[in-house]
């Protein structure tokens, strides 16, 4: 029933398997009986034939209120949803020749980051004649990293791409 949207169950006449097993309306087995043994018991209950796992062999039917099936599955899934965490990737920028207090406050920002639980990359941004330098501002990066290794951990080490050079710490896991 996992990973299922509402409208991918199959439901009475729909159900075209010579044999199902069957769940009754407590969830409590019935049996592998025919299909349409099957749909003549959910409407004599004046309830739906709805199959719940197509894959199993045989596939499983349950014998279920349709509407009030769907409302709970809907239910379930907005659940799921609730309970799932984006984790999304802030971005910091800087310059090579970033002056201290101008790299603690960054540094301050990526610890709110990171204490909301989302991914830092840090990006030094090279510029004209700064080009020609590049591996020497990696320690800025490295530092970076260093003053932040409590809190968080290095997911991608820093590598040069085009004329960035960037770094993605994750928090760490407690």
């Amino acid at each position: 029933m996992e990973g299922k949207t509402i409208s991918d169950f199959m439901i009475n006449e729909q159900i075209r398997d010579k044999e199902v097993r069957v769940l009754g309306e407590n969830g409590e087995q019935l049996g592998v009986m025919s299909s349409k043994e099957a749909l003549r018991l959910a409407e004599e209950a004046e309830l739906d034939l709805v199959k719940i796992a197509p894959k199993a062999e045989p596939p499983v039917c349950r014998i279920v209120d349709y509407g009030k099936f769907r409302y709970e599955q809907s239910r379930r899934e907005k659940e799921q949803k609730k309970k799932q965490k984006t984790v999304e990737i802030k971005e910091i920028r800087m310059s090579p020749n970033i002056d201290t207090n101008d790299l603690n406050t960054k540094m301050n920002a990526a610890k709110k980051f990171l204490a909301k639980g989302d991914k830092v990359k840090i990006t030094l941004r090279f510029r004209g004649r700064e080009m020609a330098h590049m591996q020497q501002s990696r320690h800025i990066l490295d530092d970076f990293a260093a003053a932040l290794e409590e809190i968080s951990a290095i997911e991608k080490p820093a590598k040069v791409e085009g004329r960035n050079m960037s770094l993605v710490l994750a928090p760490k896991r407690s």
